[in-house]
């Protein structure tokens, strides 16, 4: 028997509370990234670390934010635990492995292209695996045209992303990239799940593992948000992180330069007195 499948059972408070905590995520971590361009090489690597982290969290945040809206009618659903606790790891690691790729070696056309199918594959695992941590009296069937969508929307996210991770610059203009990637993993989400069918199985006796969503997932999300709050108060107390485009344009003048230009315009120039112009023979 095929369920009817309900990814809206609250309306449309899980697809804002999911859209915004994509966008919050993709904010942090541009201002990471960007932060980290002009900054010591020692520092480089934490500072890419942090906007790695930040994305993959909001990306992982996202997905099951709007999860919790996912129901069936003839079943429940339930979760189990340590997948959904990987689906975060791969969401992160993946997400790091391309911003370390553009953050080191630039947005060349290969390099980018390589980091954005890495990065949107990657995504996309996460996105899969998280649903293979649900557990239902019954099977998940996908439509292969949907997955192939889902995966394409997660591979331009993702290569739009890292461009734009070092690429923009102006504080607005990040959050406006931001926005957009909002919409795009979103998009990527709710394209998947409009590839989803359930068979479900005899539902009148039996029981299995997992926990329910809200018992598992509120929880879960609590640290990821938790995280996401602590990286925006680094970005609001940093100012090179949000007014790091001042930086870029006004750098500060070389020592020796400067130096000597202030040397050459101090000096006075010569006062010639009106005796001296009259009398060219009083050197004689």
């Amino acid at each position: 028997m095929d369920g009817t499948v309900d990814g809206f059972r609250y309306g449309a408070v899980t697809p804002v509370a999911a859209y915004l905590m994509a966008c919050l995520g993709g904010a942090l971590g541009l201002r990471c990234i960007v932060r980290s361009l002009p900054g010591a090489r020692s520092w480089k690597a934490g500072w890419l670390a942090l906007g790695a982290a930040s994305i993959g969290c909001g990306i992982w945040t996202m997905h099951f934010i709007a999860m919790i809206g996912f129901h069936v009618e003839e079943t429940r659903v339930r979760y189990d635990a340590a997948t959904t606790v990987l689906s975060l790891v791969v969401a992160v690691a993946v997400v790091g492995i391309g911003v370390f790729i553009v953050g080191y070696r630039g947005t060349g056309g290969v390099t980018l292209t390589v980091a954005g199918v890495v990065t949107g594959l990657g995504v996309a695992a996460m996105h899969y695996l998280g649903m293979a941590a649900l557990r239902l009296h019954g099977d998940i069937g996908y439509d292969p045209v949907g997955v192939t969508l889902s995966v394409l929307i997660a591979i331009a996210a993702a290569t739009a992303a890292l461009w734009s991770a070092v690429t923009i610059r102006g504080f607005l203009t990040s959050v406006g990239a931001s926005l957009v990637m909002g919409v795009a993993v979103s998009g990527m989400h709710y394209t998947g799940m409009a590839a989803v069918s359930v068979h479900v199985h005899d539902t009148t006796g039996g029981t299995w593992e997992g926990d329910s969503p809200l018992s598992l997932l509120l929880p879960m999300l609590l640290g990821p948000v938790v995280f996401l709050l602590l990286a925006g108060v680094v970005v609001m107390f940093d100012p090179m992180l949000v007014h790091g485009e001042r930086a870029g344009r006004n750098p500060a003048p070389r020592p020796g330069a400067s130096a000597g230009v202030t040397s050459a315009n101090s000096i006075p120039a010569p006062r010639t007195s009106r005796h001296d112009m009259d009398s060219p023979t009083r050197g004689r």
